[in-house]
């Protein structure tokens, strides 16, 4: 008897066998010019900006992704995107996606990968995922060059007389490697620099990341690279890039990268993979010219903010959204089941088990998410992320919620079906941005910093108050006296939950957030408050994505999700 071949149905398999079209034909779909397109092969490409004509018609409208707080697995956001815009696309508007670019670190870490999933992925796969385009290399090259500068000029006699205890820039990696979060450099002889005691970052915490994806074009970037705070003089004074003398060199550096990477969906939709800032330690949104150039070209532009409406929704409204003129007319919060039974209580190893009680629980979570987005004069719709291990009677105790509360909710099969199994959620959606929205970020640009961030612990979070490490307190002094409190605010903070502490699951109150530093980024444009234990330095975990991920005899990626 003859065995029936397995077909095989992990993401990078069904990636594997889908038929990509040539990235000329995705440009020229999308109305983008011959010259503006810089190819990469057959299936990328860079897209020059300066030469893209914007519409008669004007900017498309922003159709935002967030999401409750997520399982440790995560909820597949970016899946859902991928999912939508070719259900989007499918109804004859005009639409491209704008997602972030995956970071190697927690590709070989926890996640597997970054692209979507299952029949909603951006293609290619692999190469995304891995070294792409090359501009996180980039972005880590002129971060790094920075720092050699920076050390260059305390060991050649310092004469901007800057305190090597008070410089606040850290090189970076794109990896996850705990053991390099404290080292010392400088060790060994005089001609072997000035020792001292400093660590590395993850990529996408540098604020040279934050620059890159705010920036509205090359010149902004040259100014803003050139306004980042590297540290502070022996009198507490800061010190600029401007003032190091980085700026070209950083901005020579970038020059390529900043112009916008153009793939395409499964279902041949164009996507704008650009930028990559985490939303539980930066601000969670690809690049603002990614977003615009989209805007420029389409109907509807389908984007994603890291994490749950707390961060990278947010950070979406209060940063990006005031920097780059993009306020969503639409905004997706994607729940699962899974999430919401454990919010709800339930283990992570009992998820794939009925428990419709556990999902009713767990609703408190995705409440206080959806009011989150109606804070900021929008109406949310709910999508669910639907899972192969989702009852009936569970998925049906999320709608009468939903129902209950006037919110508009669809359950979408992406991973199982792409476009075809959005449909309701686009219909929704389609609605939504008919409403007209009365948007406006959270809070005043003139409110002192202290206000800001207990508005954003109160509104968005559920605290009481805010509490500050006496390091956190100083560095309040010097914000006040370097006249940076007309800054939005940038919460690093656990995504596993509303509070700083990531056991505290559902829909946590009246607890008091610890900031325990503070850290000026004056080239991006907004104050970090760093919250609890988040590191801005990632560890890998107990058995790592990497030991799984191979090449086969072909060159092709094995392992990869």
């Amino acid at each position: 008897m003859t065995e029936t071949p397995q077909i095989d149905m992990s993401d990078l398999g069904i990636a594997s066998r889908a038929v990509l079209k040539p990235i000329t034909q995705i440009a020229a779909a999308a109305g983008i010019p011959e010259d503006a397109v810089e190819s990469y092969g057959r299936f990328k490409a860079k897209v020059d900006p300066a030469l893209v004509p914007t519409r008669n018609v004007g900017l498309g409208k922003v159709v935002l992704v967030s999401g409750m707080s997520p399982t440790p697995a995560g909820e597949g956001k970016s899946t859902m995107v991928v999912g939508l815009g070719d259900a989007l696309a499918a109804t004859g508007r005009k639409t491209i996606i704008a997602l972030r670019e995956p970071s190697v670190g927690p590709s070989f870490g926890m996640k597997g990968g970054a692209t979507g999933g299952g029949y909603s992925q951006v293609l290619p796969m692999d190469e995304i995922n891995l070294h792409f385009n090359g501009d996180f290399h980039a972005i880590t090259s002129a971060n790094n060059l920075l720092m050699a500068l920076i050390d260059n000029h305390l060991h050649q006699g310092n004469a901007l007389g800057i305190d090597p205890q008070r410089i606040t820039f850290k090189r970076v990696i794109d990896m996850n490697d705990r053991a390099l979060r404290h080292v010392v450099i400088g060790l060994g002889s005089p001609s072997d620099g000035v020792t001292r005691e400093t660590g590395f970052e993850i990529t996408v915490a540098s604020e040279v990341m934050a620059v890159f994806c705010l920036a509205t074009g090359l010149e902004d970037l040259r100014a803003r690279l050139g306004r980042m705070t590297i540290g502070y003089t022996y009198d507490k004074k800061p010190v600029t890039v401007d003032d190091i003398g980085a700026t070209g060199s950083m901005t020579l550096l970038l020059k390529d990268a900043i112009k916008p990477n153009l793939v395409q969906t499964i279902g041949g939709t164009p996507a704008f993979i650009h930028g990559g800032p985490f939303a539980n330690i930066a601000h969670g949104c690809n690049s603002a010219i990614a977003t615009n150039t989209a805007r420029a070209l389409a109907d509807l532009v389908v984007t994603e903010a890291g994490f749950g409406t707390d961060l990278g929704a947010e950070k979406f409204m209060d940063i990006k959204a005031r920097y780059a003129d993009c306020p969503p007319s639409a905004v997706v919060v994607v729940a699962t089941i899974r999430a919401l039974k454990m919010n709800g209580g339930v283990q992570l190893a009992d998820l794939h088990n009925e428990d419709v009680a556990a999902v009713q629980a767990g609703l408190a979570n995705l409440a206080k998410h959806a009011s989150n987005i109606l804070k900021f004069g929008i109406q949310p719709v709910i999508g669910i992320n639907r899972f192969a291990t989702d009852t009936d009677a569970e998925l049906a105790a999320v709608a009468d919620w939903a129902k209950s509360q006037g919110i508009e909710c669809a359950v979408a099969d992406v991973w199982g079906q792409g476009g075809e199994g959005a449909g309701e959620l686009a219909a929704a959606v389609l609605r939504a941005i008919e409403v007209p929205s009365n948007f406006a970020p959270l809070y005043e640009l003139d409110m002192p910093v202290e206000e800001k961030i207990l508005t954003v612990a109160r509104e968005m979070y559920g605290a009481a108050g805010v509490e500050y490490s006496a390091g956190a307190k100083r560095t309040l002094e010097q914000i006040h006296d370097n006249g940076w409190d007309n800054l939005p605010v940038c919460i690093a903070k656990t995504q596993y939950s509303f509070s700083d502490d990531p056991k505290a699951l559902g829909a946590a109150q009246g607890f008091q957030l610890q900031v325990r530093e503070l850290i000026p980024k004056t080239g991006a444009g907004f104050i970090v408050a760093i919250t609890g234990v988040i590191t801005t330095m990632p560890g890998l975990p107990k058995v790592p994505a990497a030991m799984h991920m191979d090449v086969d005899a072909q060159g092709n990626a094995v392992g990869l999700s």
